[in-house]
C-alpha cells in the first residue's frame, strides 16, 4: 500500500439550484469567503491558481490547480494538481430534487516532506481532517448561496 495515495469523495446537498451551485464552484477566488479552511487563491492566469489550505491540523498545503475540464451542460470542473498534492479533483454538480447534489472526487499523492514523513501513523488523522474540512465547506457554501 502507497501510504501517501489518497482517494477522497465528498457529497454536498445543498438547496440551491443546480446552476447557482455550479457558478459558485466555478469562481475559486471566492471559496476564501465562505471556506475558511481555504485561507487563499491567487489567479496566475484564466486557468490556473495557486491555493494555500490549512484545515485543522497546524500544517499548510500550497497546491496549483489547472482547470482541465469545464462542462456547465455536464456540471463538471475537473482541476490537476501540483505541488504539496500531485494529483486531481473534480466537482460534478448535478439536480437533485428541488436542490443539488455536489460530488467531489479526489486522488491525489501526498508530496509534501513532512506529510510524506509522517504517512503511517498520521494517515488517520490526515482522513479525518480532510473529512472535517469538507464538512466546513458544504456548511460554508450552502450559507453563502442563501446569502445571494
Amino acid at each position: 500500500m502507497d501510504w501517501t495515495h489518497y482517494r477522497f469523495l465528498s457529497l454536498w446537498s445543498l438547496t440551491a439550484p443546480a446552476g447557482v451551485v455550479y457558478g459558485a464552484l466555478e469562481r475559486p477566488e471566492d471559496y476564501p469567503s465562505w471556506w475558511p479552511q481555504v485561507r487563499s487563491v491567487h489567479r496566475l492566469d484564466d486557468t490556473t491558481g495557486l491555493f494555500t489550505i490549512r484545515a485543522f491540523l497546524p500544517y499548510d498545503l500550497t497546491v496549483t490547480a489547472r482547470e482541465v475540464r469545464r462542462d456547465p451542460a455536464a456540471g463538471v470542473l475537473e482541476t490537476a494538481l501540483s505541488g504539496d498534492m500531485d494529483g486531481w479533483a473534480r466537482w460534478t454538480v448535478t439536480p437533485d430534487g428541488s436542490g443539488t447534489l455536489a460530488r467531489y472526487d479526489q486522488v491525489v499523492d501526498v508530496s509534501k516532506p513532512l506529510l510524506r514523513r509522517l504517512a503511517v501513523p498520521g494517515r488517520p488523522f490526515f482522513r479525518v481532517n480532510h473529512r472535517l474540512m469538507m464538512r466546513a465547506g458544504r456548511r460554508g457554501l450552502a450559507a453563502y448561496l442563501e446569502a445571494v
